[in-house]
């Protein structure tokens, strides 16, 4: 079926129509088009294009399709243009439904209704994504409370550079998905604006109720220029940006973690649940879903990237470059669900192993930072502090005297300002006491923290 036609001596070739058709992919925006049809019923009810009883007997009819086509795997295989046209065809194949049907799209574009459709779908898959994040960042909280005085090495550049609390370590991932999590809701807010009414770019011709339209939609605000009403995509750009920006943080804890259950550094045991193993090799323990998550961001940011490709060259308004939109949105939002559905199990299962995490913290120089800091607590200029420092360590390098093998004698050849209470700060993992500031690794402040992050869940 098409919507158009008159002004065409022939048909288009069965080359075009394959190349052009959406139906294989659009057919996911069929409960979302029922919906705004239904809408679309009432103010022609309205506004007299129907009776009261023909509105109704075409939103009866609309719900029988919503029936009808989750039983029917054969349902969307049709010659169709696009889902639009396949709604409007199957609802005047319904028993005195064809003139009904043919006036159901009264004053309507495709360019609106698209829109229509699009923004109501992405703002449910928004929704089930905030509540997949939000079992993640369950997760992440329960590690956090299940381990509260261990504590493994932060690291810069890949080197030990402080001990942190794994609390505290586990905390930084909550931030980013938190975040994600609202960036997700800023997607949504800005998908919830009504386009209806915009027609094909000049607005409609007939007397419609826009706000009583975004009523019974539930968008809380009606779009303000219908020539960006129908070429708008920024939902879609929004969306796609935040679910990328989700698995760059995805991909950050892979990463991290793929590093950390290695037997190299051995700070983590990941569940038999979310590791393979090897065809060849009989002791391997593959990570391979965090590495399926890293491999997927690469995906994602192209999706993102393709989008925005596309629309940078499309002058006003509406344009079918804008058919590409939708194939990479659906695919995001398929990878985003099923991704933070694989984290989500990683992170619960995943058991730290604190011998190998603690005596890697304790290491490395890593009180370098505490034995500086008390310099300067006690009158030695910071740099000079750093500095003295710094040849204390090469010295304990080059004697193969690690930290707690040093006396308060060996400390003062090198600085007078070394008292009886720095010696404490030689155990490698005794700084983290100090960092008792607020966002800091102290102890007390990541208790803090975590009894915050579990009132913000529980707020959700």
């Amino acid at each position: 079926m098409r919507l158009w036609g008159g002004r065409f001596d022939e048909g288009p070739s069965e080359v075009f129509e394959r190349f052009s058709g959406s139906l294989h992919y659009d057919s996911r925006l069929f409960f979302a088009d029922i919906q705004g049809s239904q809408a679309w019923a009432s103010e022609l009810a309205r506004i007299g294009i129907y009776t009261r009883d023909e509105a109704a007997r075409v939103r009866a009819a609309l719900d029988e399709l919503a029936a009808d086509a989750p039983a029917n795997p054969a349902y969307f295989q049709q010659d169709d243009e696009d889902v639009h046209t396949l709604v409007l065809r199957k609802l005047g194949e319904k028993p005195g439904m064809d003139e009904l049907a043919q006036r159901l799209h009264t004053g309507r574009s495709r360019n609106e209704q698209v829109s229509v459709d699009f923004r109501l779908w992405i703002r449910g898959e928004i929704a089930d994504a905030r509540a997949r994040l939000d079992a993640l960042l369950g997760a992440l909280v329960e590690q956090a409370e299940r381990h509260p005085a261990l504590v493994l090495p932060g690291y810069t550049h890949l080197r030990r550079a402080q001990p942190v609390l794994w609390g505290h370590y586990v905390l930084a991932y909550f931030e980013m998905f938190a975040r994600d999590r609202e960036r997700l809701a800023r997607a949504a807010a800005s998908a919830d604006a009504l386009p209806l009414g915009s027609g094909a770019l000049a607005g409609s011709g007939i007397p419609l109720d826009r706000a009583a339209l975004a009523r019974e939609l539930g968008f809380s605000r009606i779009t303000a220029n219908s020539l960006d009403a129908t070429s708008d995509r920024d939902f879609a750009l929004e969306f796609l940006f935040a679910a990328a920006v989700t698995f760059l943080h995805l991909s950050r804890l892979a990463e991290d973690w793929i590093l950390y259950s290695s037997e190299e550094f051995g700070f983590l045991e990941l569940s038999d649940q979310v590791t393979s193993g090897s065809s060849l090799m009989p002791q391997k323990k593959n990570p391979d879903s965090l590495e399926l998550l890293r491999g997927k961001t690469g995906r994602m940011l192209g999706h993102f990237v393709s989008l925005a490709t596309t629309i940078k060259g499309t002058p006003l308004s509406y344009n079918r470059d804008m058919q590409e939109d939708k194939e990479a949105v659906f695919d995001a939002a398929d990878q985003l669900r099923a991704g933070l559905e694989m984290a989500t199990v990683v992170v619960a299962t995943a058991k730290p192993k604190p011998e190998p995490m603690q005596e890697a913290a304790a290491g490395g120089w890593s009180c370098a930072t505490d034995l500086a800091e008390y310099l300067a607590l006690h009158g030695v200029p910071f740099h000079q502090a750093h500095k003295i420092v710094g040849t204390i360590v090469r010295a304990g390098l080059a004697a193969n005297r690690p930290p707690e093998q040093w006396t308060l004698a060996q400390l003062r050849e090198h600085s007078p300002a070394f008292g009886e209470d720095s010696l404490v700060w030689l155990r490698g993992t005794a700084g983290v006491a100090r960092r008792e500031i607020e966002g800091g690794t102290g102890p007390g402040m990541v208790a803090q923290a975590i009894h915050a992050a579990r009132q913000r869940l529980n707020k959700l």
